[in-house]
């Protein structure tokens, strides 16, 4: 049911308050959310990487986290697509809308999680070999996967209510969850790994149930609030008008997100040839590499959520403005990060591993790959607004063909040609800036935002 005109409405600062200010309120509690959120892992590779080893570091924080990333970022890339469309509905105060769209995307969170579980348990060890894990660490990769994905539901629940919240403009709640769950994380990280001994096993099993916490506190949230995003059991099913949306939108960002993670198995692959210390090396700069794509994830559902619900309330100008003030917020963000990372890279190294071979290796990708973060801030802006109005088909085609695509071309012809470290990391600037300049192009000459801007200018006129 939609709202009557004459109804009492609560203020929306998304769509009504300076838009700079409210960019940053919402962004940052996704951003120290996504930190806290990394810290899972983050914490996991900390600890076996100082208690037991560079062989357990190789396994958690670099061949399980892509595999991982492969399978569960297409049901989270599904939830955004469910966010997007929440945030259009609320943001239009159709309240009857947002309670469909709500329960829907709960049972696809749930389906998903129940096959994950299997596909997970059931692939691990193929899925460890075929990208030529070093024997060594093969069983620790094994391990940690089959008990990382007894626990997947949780994690996708957690995932979808975080994203609902989020989209009705509730950022603050999701991080106070992910800071408990986080300590709990790293407590039963030192009860089970240094107490009790249980290596990586102890480090997975830490994780799953921190995951079944968080996604048990973000349910408590929505089924106690009184407003159209209450999660009620009654009212769970499936909407197939609503599903089709969802898919629509969550689709092309889900599969976005496994042709990101191909790539990055594919690279993964091919840093495995190179042997422990710089898989090792890998995995470290992946942690530090981490801080950037908290900024990028961060202020991406900052700007698709500002988007959506400007979109929902038809306030275009407002969107645009948005638009580009993300942009040099982002541009600002990355700056101070990328300094900061030049000139402490190796104090946070230090922290995963002591060993110094791995600590220099992790070094040199760094120094190489961190200046050029700045080549992938449109293809984060753009696609995040793009997405934020419902246009994600194209945007999808150019990030998995000028990213990914690009990235797994680059390996299998440059990468053969002239073997080496270097090689492979070269593929991340230059995807980045070819998908960059496609972005550029498509949002300003062919993207729905051409209509958009042609409405804007139309009221611009109007006003004068």
């Amino acid at each position: 049911m939609q709202r009557k005109k004459n109804e009492t409405v609560q203020y929306n600062g998304i769509t009504e308050g300076v838009i700079w200010q409210q960019l940053l309120i919402f962004f940052f509690p996704i951003l120290f959310g996504t930190f806290f959120q990394q810290l899972y892992n983050t914490a996991d590779a900390m600890i076996v990487g100082k208690f037991v080893g560079k062989e357990a570091l190789s396994a958690v924080g670099g061949t399980t986290g892509n595999l991982i990333n492969l399978l569960v970022g297409f049901f989270v890339g599904l939830s955004s697509g469910a966010a997007v469309i929440v945030s259009q509905h609320y943001g239009a105060r159709q309240d009857d809308q947002v309670r469909t769209s709500v329960h829907t995307s709960f049972c696809l969170a749930l389906a998903g999680g129940v096959f994950l579980m299997i596909v997970g348990e059931a692939c691990a060890r193929v899925a460890v070999k075929a990208m030529g894990a070093p024997e060594e660490i093969m069983d620790y990769s094994v391990t940690y996967m089959r008990i990382y994905f007894l626990g997947v539901i949780p994690n996708l629940v957690y995932n979808m209510g975080a994203a609902i919240l989020r989209a009705v403009g509730d950022s603050r709640r999701p991080l106070y969850y992910l800071i408990v769950c986080c300590f709990v994380n790293i407590g039963l990280d030192l009860l089970f790994v240094v107490v009790l001994k249980m290596e990586v096993a102890g480090a997975a099993l830490a994780t799953i149930l921190s995951q079944l916490l968080s996604a048990a506190l973000v349910m408590w949230t929505l089924m106690r609030t009184k407003e159209s995003f209450r999660f009620e059991l009654k009212h769970l099913k499936v909407d197939k008008p609503m599903l089709r949306k969802i898919i629509q939108i969550g689709f092309p960002a889900g599969l976005q997100s496994v042709l990101y993670s191909i790539s990055n198995v594919v690279i993964q692959a091919n840093i495995n040839s190179f042997g422990t210390n710089v898989i090792a090396a890998w995995a470290v700069y992946g942690k530090v590499d981490g801080l950037f794509w908290m900024i990028m994830d961060a202020m991406g559902i900052a700007i698709t959520t500002f988007a959506g619900q400007n979109f929902g309330a038809r306030k275009y100008e407002r969107m645009q403005k948005g638009h580009y003030v993300g942009l040099g917020i982002t541009t600002i963000l990355t700056a101070i990060l990328a300094a900061g990372v030049m000139l402490f890279g190796s104090i946070l190294g230090s922290l995963f591993t002591s060993d110094p071979d791995v600590l220099a290796e992790s070094m040199t990708i760094i120094r190489f790959v961190t200046p050029f973060w700045f080549s992938y801030i449109c293809v984060n802006v753009f696609s995040s607004t793009l997405r934020g109005i419902g246009d994600t088909f194209i945007p999808m085609l150019l990030i998995c063909f000028g990213t990914c695509g690009l990235r797994v071309l680059w390996i299998f012809t440059a990468g053969v040609i002239y073997p080496g470290l270097y090689t492979s990391l070269a593929s991340y600037p230059l995807s980045w800036t070819v998908t960059s300049v496609a972005f550029i192009i498509y949002y300003y000459k062919f993207s729905d935002m051409r209509r958009i801007n042609k409405l804007i200018k139309k009221e611009k006129k109007e006003r004068q």
